[in-house]
């Protein structure tokens, strides 16, 4: 009746960025990739490769984001285009506007910008304050 989710390549952490680490300039991967440190720069996973990208409370993106699927519980100052899933927790900070497939929003994300479904319609108005309240 209810299928169980393979959540095997989307919980896989095949690279790290830790909470006192600093990555200047662009990042592309494949697998999982979990930030707990900053990235300034783009970050984009591989096309055509099954890709994850987690970033914690205390991980910082100062750039835009691609991948299949993205959590985010910390910030991204850039745009997010979660080609399947976008998964925004409580602590999530978006200046930038979010593409989706699907998005979950937790109580207390925030997000400055647009909701943007995959389809290309416009879901807000332009540069609208979304907090899941």
């Amino acid at each position: 009746m209810f299928k169980r989710r393979d959540r095997s390549s989307t919980e896989r952490i095949d690279t790290l960025i830790g909470k006192n680490a600093s990555v200047q300039g662009d990042v592309e991967f494949s697998g999982g990739l979990h930030v707990d440190g900053r990235i300034t720069g783009s970050v984009r996973a591989t096309v055509g490769a099954p890709a994850s990208l987690s970033v914690s409370e205390h991980g910082v993106i100062e750039g835009s984001v691609e991948a299949p699927h993205v959590v985010l519980n910390g910030w991204v100052n850039g745009d997010i285009l979660g080609t399947d899933r976008v998964v925004l927790g409580a602590k999530a900070r978006v200046r930038g506007n979010v593409h989706y497939g699907v998005i979950e929003m937790a109580l207390g994300a925030e997000i400055s910008g647009k909701l943007v479904p995959r389809n290309g319609a416009e879901a807000t108005p332009k540069d609208a304050v979304h907090r899941a309240e």
